[in-house]
């Protein structure tokens, strides 16, 4: 039987990629609400019930309203959102964050899609923390820049058409200088960390695609951790997973660049560790696409889990915004 599922927010950039992903897969029907019917509380309240699975691409808000509109017992959620990423009662949708994160996320009827910043932070500091190479106390500084796209269609806008209000030409520009960006809960909550870790965001003009970098000042760390040692706690914990990968210790350490728009169109999160023995200094990497691992990827990773489906199933389809 064909699982019935309800993208709401599919005008938007994360729910068109999931759209693309997974539209005309076999065993799975759409619910789809045309025109004016999308805001119509009536027409959104009927299929957020009918649906076996649906999928908010919404902001915060209107997400948590979604979710208050739904009655039916067997309708189960995915939240793009940052709305429930730290909220009682849905499981963190990081399949690869613990050994029973798929377990958790397939019996779950609400799970929470991480954000991109946030995946990629808790990615490299959940496994060093929970070795003890980074104490739960440490005063964790976070730098990364993603691009436009991760802004949505307002700031898609700025960046390419000349005739929106917000127009830029900026090459770069660092954000969030209020340090009280949304994924910082997430962060804190699911990297394990007692303290708020201080977090800079920054967008390039790019379409898409993101680095995030964590520095280590390993001769500060309790245990004086060496390169090698952190690269082996990502190592071990990543061990045997497809689409979290850690790179070779030797290619991270000889390369000179890294790109933020290499992996674009994939569900790859690719860690790197890089680093200076001799001045007992590191950085970890972690390298996505935004709108892939990052939200559109993830989703559908986390519904095919759900459904009990291959965990890979449409996610060989590149998906991108040209």
């Amino acid at each position: 039987m064909a699982a019935t599922i309800f993208i709401d927010g599919e005008a938007g950039t994360t729910g068109l990629q999931i759209k693309s992903r997974i539209e005309g897969r076999e065993g799975l029907d759409f619910i789809r609400l045309e025109g004016d019917r999308r805001k119509d509380p009536a027409a959104r309240r009927e299929a957020l019930n009918a649906a076996d699975i649906v999928i908010l691409c919404l902001p915060d808000d209107a997400a948590k309203e979604a979710v208050r509109l739904i009655d039916n017992p067997n309708t189960r959620v995915i939240d793009a959102s940052s709305a429930h990423r730290v909220a009682p009662g849905w499981a963190y949708g990081f399949p690869e964050y613990a050994a029973n994160s798929r377990s958790d996320i397939a019996s779950s009827t609400r799970v929470t899609n991480p954000g991109c910043y946030a995946i990629t932070s808790v990615a490299m500091l959940h496994p060093l923390v929970q070795a003890g190479l980074v104490p739960a106390d440490w005063p964790v500084t976070i730098n990364a820049v993603s691009g436009y796209s991760g802004g949505g269609k307002q700031l898609i806008a700025a960046f390419e058409d000349p005739a929106s209000p917000d127009h830029t030409d900026e090459a770069f520009r660092v954000y969030g200088l209020g340090l009280a960006h949304k994924h910082v809960p997430e962060i804190q909550t699911w990297g394990g960390l007692m303290h708020r870790p201080l977090f800079v965001p920054s967008v390039g003009r790019f379409v898409q695609g993101m680095l995030v970098q964590i520095p280590l000042q390993l001769w500060a760390l309790p245990d004086k951790p060496s390169v090698e040692e952190i690269h082996a706690a990502l190592e071990t914990h990543y061990a045997g997973q497809t689409y979290v990968t850690v790179a070779p210790l030797s290619d991270s350490l000889s390369a000179t660049k890294l790109d933020p728009e290499a992996l674009n169109g994939t569900n790859q999160l690719r860690l790197h560790v890089v680093g200076n023995a001799m001045e007992g200094q590191a950085v970890v990497i972690g390298q996505l696409d935004n709108l892939g691992k990052g939200a559109s990827g993830q989703a559908v990773q986390n519904l095919n889990i759900m459904l009990g489906l291959p965990e890979g199933e449409g996610l060989d389809r590149t998906a991108r915004i040209e």
